[in-house]
């Protein structure tokens, strides 16, 4: 779980998040589990934040049924797909879901 000290420490990351959304036209309740996700996963290097931003993006859209590539979530969210396919399953899992076995 996470405090709203950490929404308000990586405002800058959720509105990264917002954006790729935007740019997938995903809907809120995709937002709302990327959100939630990342800032349960908050790692300590911008660099990471910046994969884990994705890879919730990734989840969340899964979890809320409106699936995506991890190449178009990768674009939008100016990371590599490699960024998205090593850290999805390891956040979803961390959310209580079980990942697919695809």
């Amino acid at each position: 779980m996470y405090s709203a000290r950490d929404r308000v420490d990586n405002e800058e990351w959720l509105t990264r998040i917002e954006t790729a959304a935007d740019r997938l036209e995903l809907g809120s309740e995709a937002r709302s589990y990327a959100s939630d996700m990342f800032l349960s996963q908050i790692p300590a290097s911008d660099r990471s934040k910046r994969a884990i931003a994705a890879a919730s993006l990734y989840a969340g859209a899964l979890i809320a049924g409106e699936e995506r590539s991890q190449t178009e979530v990768a674009d939008a969210a100016d990371v590599t797909r490699l960024s998205i396919q090593k850290r999805w399953k390891d956040i979803l899992e961390d959310a209580g879901f079980r990942p697919p076995s695809w």
